[in-house]
């Protein structure tokens, strides 16, 4: 087995940027201009703005914006759609606030679509009982909000980029406080301590075959986290989106929702309209729902066509540009024909616990975002609803930080595994896809784990590994269907618990 290498940080937090960002999508980008005028550094992947799954994003943001609509509306159709697990508490703050972000991104300039009238227009999606998610030029709204959030960031003086970095490892003392990460770029290692670490890493789409997310969304700060000693929750709760376009493309482009909103209808290869057969809301049935009913008619041979020609028609160019580019590179006309669709890993619900501001369970941790589980999405995310969550919470963070006292962690390490090879990392996508995707069962989930457990043997604990590790096993361990999450040999819904896991070979830690 390949051993991981330690690396040792001795020396001081630097001046000025004691506050480490480690992601550069919405939630690190918004946390960063949040916290001036408090010095921060950000960690991107790649040239800011150009590795987040934010970016791609096209549905837009949910807030209760609507005279007719209410944040205690907002609420409960979050709370429904989480099948049990929701924390309602979580989905009231989020909800509550959802109009006072929406307003800070509109300040910065994100040309969010307008009615005749100067009203933001606002889009129906599945299981919100109102419109109420603000979108821009129909499916753009991920990357007008990152190119604005770019902009402001470039011209925030308190604001230190490190680019094409990325974090492998976390730094630890021996109390178990988080003091830093450590960063590589290219073959270089290399500790970079900080008072407080806040991971906005972004999702584990990546471990799958068929994804519409970054192939860099492996579960990296799940992994870090999971190996200092973090409490991780729910992870075995994936959301696979009901319509990427099945065109062979890996990331997978995505067909939004907002498609099915306007009245697109979902058919077989003979034309039938089958949503109908599997849930009474038909293409507004929650995601989980929507997406288990493509898997079956793929499965069945009957394949999964998304219809747009009469609910868009010839408007698509102009109101869906971004799902038009897709289809039409790939020799598509969806104002002719209809989208051939299929599930794919989209948004992971679980992650690392957040308690109401941010922090972790590690002192010196916080977590924004997809990486984090802060109980605003139970079972099944309610559309629409992260990148709303993750300007909630990347605002309280910044509260919470900005003109806090912060302590220093003492001398700390960062066990470092390897990255998992190209080739054993395919075959990891396969068989996440085949035995833990929409439909699962225990022989299944059993062969996954037993196989990501040879291939750590073999190369060692590679992140990749031990993310997929915890999405397999926790899918093992619960005993029952509910939400994205749905055993065939276990189809009942049984007791609505959240299910919680950390390292047995963590060490003491201090806790929030």
């Amino acid at each position: 087995m390949i051993e991981p290498l330690i690396v040792h940080q001795s020396g001081p937090v630097p001046e000025g940027s004691d506050v480490l960002i480690v992601g550069a999508g919405l939630a690190g980008l918004f946390l960063a201009l949040k916290l001036s005028p408090r010095p921060c550094t950000i960690v991107s992947l790649a040239p800011i703005g150009r590795a987040s799954s934010s970016a791609w994003a096209q549905g837009g943001l949910a807030a209760a914006l609507d005279p007719k609509d209410s944040p205690d509306v907002h609420a409960s159709d979050t709370i429904a759609a989480g099948a049990g697990l929701v924390d309602s508490v979580v989905a009231k703050l989020i909800a509550e606030d959802g109009a006072a972000r929406v307003r800070d991104l509109v300040a910065l300039g994100v040309p969010f679509d307008r009615t005749p009238e100067g009203a933001l227009a606002l889009s129906l999606e599945a299981a919100h009982s109102h419109p109420r998610v603000a979108r821009v030029a129909g499916d753009l709204a991920g990357r007008a909000i990152m190119d604005a959030l770019v902009a402001a960031v470039s011209a925030a003086p308190h604001v230190t980029l490190l680019e094409n970095a990325k974090a492998v490892a976390l730094l630890q003392d021996d109390g178990g406080r988080i003091g830093g990460a450590v960063l590589q770029s290219g073959d270089q290692l290399t500790p970079h301590p900080a008072r407080e670490t806040i991971l906005c890493t972004g999702g584990s789409g990546g471990l799958f075959e068929v994804t519409t997310n970054p192939a860099e969304a492996r579960g990296d700060s799940l992994a870090m986290g999971y190996a200092a000693g973090a409490l991780i929750a729910d992870a075995e709760f994936v959301q696979f989106h009901p319509t990427a376009i099945d065109i062979g493309r890996d990331p997978a482009p995505l067909a939004t929702e907002a498609l099915r909103g306007e009245g697109a209808v979902l058919r077989d290869g003979s034309g039938r309209a089958f949503m109908g057969d599997y849930h009474e809301k038909g293409e507004l049935a929650p995601r989980d729902e929507v997406a288990r009913a493509i898997h079956a008619e793929r499965a069945a041979g009957r394949g999964a066509f998304l219809d747009c020609r009469t609910a868009i028609g010839d408007a698509f160019p102009d109101h869906f540009p971004t799902v038009f580019g897709a289809c039409e590179a790939a020799g598509i006309d969806p104002r002719e024909v209809p989208i051939p669709v299929a599930p794919a890993a989209h948004y992971h619900m679980g992650g690392i616990v957040s308690d109401l501001w941010g922090r972790s369970s590690l002192a010196g941790l916080s977590v924004c975002g997809e990486c984090a589980s802060t109980g605003a999405h139970g079972a099944n995310r309610l559309a629409s609803n992260s990148l709303l969550e993750a300007v909630v919470f990347a605002h309280r963070i910044a509260e919470r930080l900005r003109e806090a006292s912060l302590k220093d962690a003492g001398q700390t390490e960062g066990s470092v595994a390897p990255d998992l090879p190209a080739e054993p990392l395919q075959t990891l996508r396969r068989a996440m896809a085949l035995h833990c995707g929409v439909v699962r069962d225990a022989d299944g989930l059993s062969s996954v784990v037993a196989h990501i457990d040879e291939a750590t043997r073999t190369f060692g604990p590679a992140r990749a590994l031990i993310a997929a590790r915890l999405i397999a096993a926790s899918a093992l361990a619960r005993n029952e269907s509910r939400g994205g999450h749905f055993r065939s040999d276990v189809r009942e819904t049984r007791t609505a618990e959240r299910q919680f896991v950390s390292a047995p070979h963590a060490r003491e830690t201090a806790t929030v």
